[in-house]
């Protein structure tokens, strides 16, 4: 079980998507996400333990990521392993089998059309463990509003790409601090710091989204 497991991991870490993929070139004609996790399940592995590989996959690109020896293609290829794997999972994730850890609500703010961000943050997230609500881009305060009503409980993240639409992610995240004070807000993007994290009274700001896992994690282990 711990070696399918470990392939589980390097596949996704490595982004090899199915046996027909090409990439990356020294696993050419491997079998890939795709069919490991088909047979693992077949084999009678419980879908836990294949959520748990995912989660260590894009853990592994994620701490690459952060520490420059992986790029944003690498990134996307992870993302599309892991979804690879996930296809498999879905009946059991929505029987309730497999829980999800928790409930993330993402969006790029009023006034801002760029949600590469957005994506890659999205993808680790969802790679360690959590449904993923993409409200998309240019997104109003009274929808973000509207998703954590729909998801009680859920984390919030907002993400700006422009200097000018920094003003918009201020007024979201009092407004939402306002209605749902216990809410954990985290914010990102080029033009985001620390310190306008906490002048805007988010609760996280990192530059590499591994770390916004990690926060994550930690708030659901303080509950």
């Amino acid at each position: 079980m711990n070696d399918t497991v470990e392939k589980i991991v390097e596949c996704i870490a490595r982004g090899k998507i199915s046996r027909s993929s090409w990439f990356p070139p020294d696993m050419k004609d491997q079998d890939g996400a795709d069919e490991i996790a088909a047979q693992a399940l077949k084999d009678g592995m419980p879908p836990e333990i294949l959520l748990q590989g995912c989660m260590q996959g894009m853990e592994r690109v994620g701490r690459l990521f952060a520490e420059h020896k992986a790029f944003v293609t690498n990134l996307i290829v992870s993302a599309e392993a892991m979804n690879a794997v996930m296809k498999h999972l879905k009946p059991f994730l929505e029987t309730g089998e497999v829980k999800r850890k928790g409930q993330f609500v993402i969006g790029t703010v009023a006034g801002d059309l760029h949600d590469i961000g957005k994506n890659l943050v999205s993808m680790i997230i969802k790679g360690g463990g959590y449904e993923v609500i993409d409200l998309g881009i240019d997104v109003a305060t009274n929808k973000f509003i509207d998703a954590i009503a729909q998801h009680p409980g859920c984390f919030v993240g907002l993400s700006a790409l422009l200097t000018t639409t920094m003003a918009n992610m201020e007024n979201s995240v009092k407004a939402i601090k306002e209605k749902y004070p216990d809410i954990k807000v985290l914010i990102g993007g080029a033009p985001i710091t620390l310190d306008f994290c906490k002048r805007i009274g988010a609760d996280f700001y990192s530059p590499t989204p591994n770390d916004a896992v990690l926060f994550l994690n930690q708030c659901l282990a303080d509950r």
